[in-house]
């Protein structure tokens, strides 16, 4: 009996999914927060806080998509057709951002276009990957085996609305990360960002606790039939608790915990999603194991993965050491 491997390859792409959120959403938080800091010099420093790490934080948005069309090739050619136009649109307010960030440092006479280019492209990238999360909550069209809806379907109000949430959430990230990098007028600053942004998050929290068990009856009975609703209770307590813990620590002049507490909220959100929608991985068509490669395949690619993932968590704690601490005008990148 061949051992099964779907489980190992659920948990390596969930936790390429969480690692992107964490790692490429902070970065792309600053992003966004960049066009509201208040003046140059604050610019500057909050563009220096992300300058050493912010490339190397797209590696996990590869290795997902490459893990996903591997291990799950049924799951990958439904939901790829299907939000086609706002992943098109992500990746290009991605290179768009790449290339603002070079050229603002490089076309000084172009500097205030290339800041807005910046903070454009990463709202824009965060909106499409909220606009894709939305999709994917609500399910696709199937028909035979593939995608038989539009290249529209995605857009409706709940992916709209998810969109909008998401470019809250990369924001707090991104304020949690500056309290920790930057000092003074900048950090308070931050914090105050934060608090706004975590408003913002909370609501979308709720909003969508409540609208997927409104509009999916699975979702529903997942959560709140007996006994389900005994165990699964504690997510939104803990969830509420970690928003609290979240506001406090902006308050109180906590440095670390406003970008820990950050990534407990999306950690809860995350818990969540999968709550709802396992086994689902084509949300309400195929389970994780109808939609799996051979297992041939599967182990193939899995003993390549082996090799690379511990190489690519140690360059990136690597990168993490060495540029710690916080961001002065006197250091950073040029």
């Amino acid at each position: 009996m061949l051992l099964d491997l779907v489980p190992i390859w659920t948990v390596l792409l969930g936790l390429a999914v969480f690692y992107y959120v964490v790692f490429d959403g902070f970065d792309l938080g600053v992003g966004i927060l960049y066009g509201l800091a208040p003046d140059d010099d604050a610019r500057a420093l909050v563009m220096n806080s992300v300058a050493p790490i912010w490339d190397g934080n797209e590696t996990w948005l590869v290795f997902g998509g490459l893990g996903l069309l591997a291990a799950f090739p049924i799951a990958f050619a439904i939901i790829i057709p299907a939000v086609y136009f706002p992943i098109l649109v992500m990746l290009l307010a991605l290179v768009f951002r790449g290339v603002a960030f070079e050229f603002r440092f490089k076309r000084p006479a172009l500097r205030r276009f290339w800041d807005r280019a910046f903070c454009g492209g990463s709202a824009v990238a965060t909106f499409a990957q909220g606009v894709v999360l939305g999709a994917f909550i609500q399910g696709f069209r199937v028909e035979g085996g593939q995608f038989g809806g539009t290249s529209f379907d995605w857009v409706t109000p709940f992916a709209l609305l998810t969109g909008i949430a998401l470019v809250f959430g990369y924001s707090l990230l991104g304020a949690g990360w500056l309290v920790l990098k930057t000092e003074g007028a900048l950090q308070a600053w931050a914090r105050r960002a934060g608090h706004i942004c975590l408003v913002g998050v909370a609501i979308a929290i709720v909003g969508v606790s409540i609208w997927t068990p409104l509009a999916e009856p699975a979702i529903a009975r997942r959560w709140f039939s007996w006994p389900d609703i005994a165990f699964l209770a504690p997510v939104p307590v803990i969830t509420a608790a970690v928003a609290v813990l979240e506001w406090e620590a902006l308050r109180r002049g906590h440095e670390m915990l406003p970008f820990l507490a950050a990534i407990g909220l999306f950690l809860m959100s995350f818990v969540g999603i999968a709550i709802s929608l396992w086994p689902m991985i084509v949300p309400y068509h195929y389970t994780l194991w109808q939609a799996q490669s051979a297992p041939s395949t599967q182990a193939f690619l899995l003993i390549g993965t082996l090799f690379l993932l511990p190489v690519i968590l140690m360059y990136t704690a690597w990168s993490y050491w060495v540029f710690r601490g916080k961001v002065r005008h006197d250091i950073g990148y040029h």
